[in-house]
C-alpha cells in the first residue's frame, strides 16, 4: 500500500511539473510577442524578440526532457515504449525541419525590408512555433499512466 502511495505521489509532483512548465511559458502568437517587444526601438525590438526565442528554445528543450522522462516512466510494453521514443525523436527531427523553413517563409514576407526587419520576422516566428511546440508536448503526456 505504502509503495502504491510513493508511486502515486511521485506522478503528482511530475505532472505538476509538466503543468507547472506550461504556465511558465505559455503559447504565444508571434503578434503577442511582438506587441510585448513594440515599446523598444528597432534595434530594441530585434533583441527582445531574440531573448522570447531564447527563452522559448528553452522551454521547448525543457518540455523535450519531461518528455522522455514521462515515456520512460511511461506503464506500458516496453515495445511499445521504444516505439513511442523514437516516434518522438522522429518527430524532433521533422519540427526542427519545419520550424527553419516556416520561419524563413515568415521572414521572406518583409518583402524589401532589410536586416532587422526580415530577422525580426523570423526570431517571433520561432518563439511561437518554440512554445506552441513545448505545449503540444507536454499535453501528449500529461495524461499518461506511469509505473
Amino acid at each position: 500500500m505504502r509503495k502504491i502511495v510513493l508511486i502515486g505521489l511521485g506522478l503528482a509532483v511530475s505532472l505538476s511539473a509538466v503543468a507547472a512548465s506550461n504556465s511558465r511559458f505559455p503559447a504565444q502568437s508571434e503578434r503577442t510577442f511582438r506587441d510585448e517587444c513594440s515599446a523598444y526601438s528597432e534595434a530594441g525590438m530585434r533583441d527582445c524578440l531574440a531573448k522570447k526565442a531564447h527563452e522559448s528554445e528553452q522551454a521547448l528543450k525543457q518540455a523535450e526532457k519531461d518528455v522522455s522522462a514521462v515515456l520512460s516512466k511511461w506503464d506500458e510494453d516496453t515495445k511499445y515504449i521504444n516505439f513511442a521514443k523514437k516516434k518522438f525523436a522522429a518527430s524532433e527531427k521533422a519540427f526542427a525541419k519545419y520550424r527553419e523553413e516556416q520561419c524563413a517563409f515568415a521572414a521572406s514576407l518583409g518583402g524589401g525590408a532589410i536586416g532587422n526587419t526580415l530577422d525580426m520576422g523570423r526570431l517571433a516566428c520561432v518563439a511561437e512555433l518554440n512554445s506552441r511546440r513545448a505545449e503540444q508536448l507536454r499535453n501528449a503526456v500529461t495524461d499518461l499512466p506511469w509505473k
